[in-house]
């Protein structure tokens, strides 16, 4: 990044900050020619691949079996659930031909794994000896986003895990929406990533679901970043897939049913965003690509003695650290230090004479911008404690924002001004979709639902018919 690109303010000018800063912090490329597919550099997929490889980690845990599921599915399948392809139906990549071939039945690309994998379930699936079956793919997909696109937050191709369950009782299915929703926040925490986890009202649910539970990140532009989702299904698809088993009693019924996505590129876009700063990215030390970084401060004289320390503390701390050391002679000591801040490294290391001769090393950490100079005896104690820290204070900073961006507002234009502000409205309404729609249309924002893992009672009266409130929700622009 560019010391002019430095000082953009996130907060201000989000979107010239965000965009510059994934390519120069070699997150990603949105220059690829055709519109709405952006390639991952080496940065941007190395954190794809960590946040990947701890989600499935869970997963596997919790007893989700890993698949991998074909690519396709017949139009004929794709339309057996009405309302599930009423929700998809202007998003999908249709294949027509082969070569010079017209295809004798047209092929849907995958825009979510539905009607892919329920088919396979009705196989599978026997007796209550098959039940719960859970299972678990990171795949792309594909959805021709009529929306303005944009890189990590809104494209027609994007990484993502998504999960089907099966199970024999109501019940059964409730207790995995509560282990989806675990392992999901368990992630994000572990990032620092800080959301709110609400129910989506009736009428933005997903397509074919009874409920849906939306994790939405919040936005340094105000807007909301939903990145996964838990829809518990009901019977709704295995009614319509046929995907019954053989009860203890001997009779037969219908499965009940979840699916849950995680969006791995949404994910890496709150990352940056939650974390980042004027100076870049800011990442926390789980998932950063270089997780320290040795720079030498040369100075006449003391070239081979600096060169020499500098070799001792990176094979002390390569043992235990992706640490690499910045020895490049035609770069100045301050160039290395806008470039490491700029890719968000956790922990810089500098030395110079002073350090060599007094036996210490200087520490930088990257989330204050502030110094401590360390005994070189206890560097690799210091560094682990440093690294607590950093994470603690990205977490708690994250947090901190997210209850400041959340205002309470009496009325449609208590909710305006909210959204012109960059900020999330706190309402209270009646349920009614004709209010929803008023509101949206006047203020700008949509109803994002209310909390799930919270209760929150209405006092008063909808902010927009003025009859009494039925729920707590929360009002935002979205991506």
């Amino acid at each position: 990044m560019s010391v002019a690109a430095a000082t953009i303010n996130k907060f201000t000018n989000f979107s010239n900050w965000f965009d510059e800063l994934l390519f120069q912090a070699r997150i990603a490329d949105s220059r690829f020619p055709v519109k709405g597919f952006i390639v991952y550099l080496e940065n941007g997929m190395f954190i794809l691949e960590m946040i990947r490889r701890r989600l499935e980690e869970l997963l596997v845990e919790t007893g989700h079996k890993t698949m991998m599921f074909p690519l396709v599915t017949t139009d004929e399948l794709f339309g057996k659930e009405a309302e599930h392809i009423k929700g998809f139906s202007s998003e999908v990549f249709v294949i027509e031909r082969a070569g010079d071939k017209q295809l004798e039945k047209k092929l849907i690309v995958r825009p979510t794994s539905e009607t892919i994998i329920y088919p396979m379930f009705k196989l599978w699936i026997r007796s209550h000896a098959d039940l719960p079956l859970k299972v678990h793919q990171t795949v792309n997909v594909y959805r021709y986003e009529t929306k303005a696109t944009r890189p990590l937050y809104r494209a027609r191709e994007f990484p993502w895990n998504e999960a089907h369950t099966a199970h024999a009782t109501a019940a059964d299915a409730e207790q995995q929406v509560r282990e989806a929703i675990e392992i999901y926040s368990k992630v994000l925490r572990e990032l620092g990533i800080s959301y709110l986890l609400l129910k989506r009202p009736d009428f933005d649910k997903f397509a074919g679901a009874k409920y849906s539970i939306a994790f939405d990140a919040w936005n340094p532009d105000g807007k909301v970043n939903q990145v996964a989702t838990v829809h518990n299904l009901g019977r709704n698809f295995s009614k319509v897939f046929e995907i019954e088993f053989e009860q203890k009693d001997g009779s037969r019924a219908l499965v009940y049913q979840l699916c849950y996505g995680f969006g791995l590129s949404r994910v890496l876009a709150a990352l940056i965003s939650q974390h980042g700063d004027d100076r870049g990215c800011v990442f926390p030390p789980s998932v950063a690509p270089v997780q320290v970084v040795i720079v030498p401060i040369p100075f006449k004289g003391y070239e081979e003695a600096i060169a020499s320390y500098c070799k001792k503390i990176h094979e002390r701390l390569a043992r235990v650290y992706r640490c690499v050391m910045d020895d490049r002679e035609d770069v100045t000591p301050g160039e290395k230090f806008y470039h490491w801040e700029m890719l968000g490294v956790p922990v810089r290391v500098e030395v110079g004479p002073k350090e060599v001769s007094s036996n210490k090393v200087t520490l930088f950490r990257r989330d204050t911008l502030e110094r401590v100079e360390v005994d070189l005896e206890s560097l690799e104690a210091q560094v682990e404690e440093l690294m607590r820290k950093i994470f603690t204070s990205l977490r708690e900073r994250s947090s901190r924002m997210m209850e400041r961006l959340i205002v309470e507002a009496q009325t449609p234009d208590e909710v305006k001004k909210a959204l012109s502000e960059r900020k999330i409205a706190r309402i209270e309404w009646c349920g009614k979709e004709d209010c929803a729609i008023k509101l949206k249309e006047y203020a700008g924002g949509e109803i994002r639902g209310s909390r799930f893992d919270v209760a929150e009672v209405p006092q008063k009266s909808c902010i927009v018919c003025g009859e009494r409130a039925q729920e707590v929700v929360y009002v935002a622009k979205a991506y």
